[in-house]
C-alpha cells in the first residue's frame, strides 16, 4: 500500500507503448511542484520556436548559432571576444572556433586592439543580418501570438525576473 501522496508507478505493459508524450505524462504525475511544470513547459515552448527557426536560418545557409554570433556582433559591433562570450554564455575559448569559419567566409573581421580583439561585421555580413533579421523576428512574433502584448509583456518581465536571479555572482 502506498502511504506516501506520491503517485504509483507503474511499468508499461505490453498492451501499452512507451511514448516520449507517456515520458512527459509521467513527469508531470511524478512532480507536482509548480517550478518543475514551469521548467518542462519553458523547455517545449522554447524548442519548438528554435525547431522553426532552425529551419528557416538553414532557407539562408545558417545555423541558430552561426545567426546569433551575426546577430550579437551587429547589434554591439566592437564589442571584444570576451564580451561576446559573455553575451553568448559560451568560454572565450568557444569564440575563436565560432569566428574563424564567419571570418574565412568574409562575414566577420576581428581588429586588434591593444591586449584583445574587436569585432566587426563586414558589408557582407550585415547584408546577411539585414537579411535575416526581419523575417527571423516576424516567425518568433508569429510563434508567440497566441500570447496578447500584455501576457507577452508580462513573460518577458517573469523571465527577465528569473534570469537575473539565476546569474552567477562574480568571482
Amino acid at each position: 500500500m502506498n502511504t506516501t501522496n506520491a503517485p504509483t508507478i507503474r511499468p508499461p505493459t505490453s498492451s501499452q507503448p512507451e511514448t516520449i508524450g507517456e515520458d512527459v505524462r509521467r513527469a508531470h504525475a511524478i512532480s507536482h511542484r509548480p517550478a518543475v511544470l514551469a521548467w518542462i513547459r519553458l523547455m517545449r515552448v522554447s524548442h519548438k520556436i528554435e525547431r522553426a527557426t532552425g529551419e528557416q536560418l538553414r532557407e539562408h545557409g545558417l545555423s541558430l548559432s552561426r545567426f546569433d554570433l551575426i546577430n550579437q556582433i551587429g547589434a554591439g559591433e566592437g564589442r571584444t571576444q570576451q564580451e561576446l562570450a559573455d553575451s553568448l554564455l559560451v568560454t572565450k575559448g568557444n569564440i575563436p572556433q565560432l569566428l574563424d569559419p564567419l571570418e574565412r567566409e568574409g562575414l566577420v573581421e576581428r581588429r586588434k586592439c591593444g591586449r584583445c580583439n574587436r569585432v566587426y561585421l563586414t558589408d557582407a555580413g550585415r547584408a546577411v543580418r539585414a537579411q535575416v533579421l526581419d523575417p527571423h523576428e516576424a516567425l518568433i512574433a508569429e510563434r508567440m501570438g497566441a500570447l496578447t502584448p500584455g501576457e507577452q509583456q508580462t513573460l518577458l518581465a517573469l523571465l527577465r525576473k528569473l534570469d537575473h536571479a539565476l546569474e552567477e555572482p562574480a568571482p
